[in-house]
């Protein structure tokens, strides 16, 4: 069978490798029934959907025709370190690096420098809308999580609170 679209094809593998290992894992914890869930059946549910997906996918690559074959591009490096940056600076600030000397910052300000940080993956970058969005989320998240949720952790920085 011919690969008919590169893109589809290796997205479909890894959708699938990640749903098989996502799946295993949750059974490392107790599964129970349908009825009386454990921790471990929305992890295992969403693994085996995940897996199923990619495993459709994959096979949708190897029969539908597309023009060109799909195939894949150069990584993109900058919306991949951004990403993946903006992800790191929100879990340093929000609870901040002891080892090195760095105290916590708080969920205010770390919902802030992710999304600046994150807006600069893309091609524009707009300081008075990603202002807004970083706003905009800041409320949101401290009132699911802080008077929601009552969840536990630093939303001032070490020095105010």
């Amino acid at each position: 069978m011919r690969i008919k679209s590169q893109r589809d094809f290796y997205s479909g593998v890894l959708f699938s490798a990640f749903g098989v290992a996502f799946a295993w894992g949750a059974m490392t914890y107790n599964v129970g029934t349908g009825a009386r869930m454990g921790p471990g059946y929305f992890p295992l549910v969403v693994g085996v959907l995940i897996a199923i997906m990619g495993v459709a996918i994959t096979l949708k690559a190897l029969m539908v025709d597309t023009v060109d074959g799909d195939p894949i591009g150069r990584i993109a490096w900058r919306p991949l370190i951004f990403i993946i940056g903006a992800n790191l600076v929100f879990g340093a600030l929000l609870v901040g690096l002891p080892s090195w000397g760095i105290p916590h910052m708080g969920l205010i300000v770390a919902i802030y420098a992710l999304t600046f940080v994150a807006s600069l993956a893309g091609d524009q970058f707009k300081f008075k809308e990603v202002f807004v969005l970083a706003t905009i989320l800041a409320i949101g998240s401290y009132v699911a999580f802080e008077l929601a949720l009552k969840l536990n952790f630093p939303i001032w920085p070490a020095f105010i609170g």
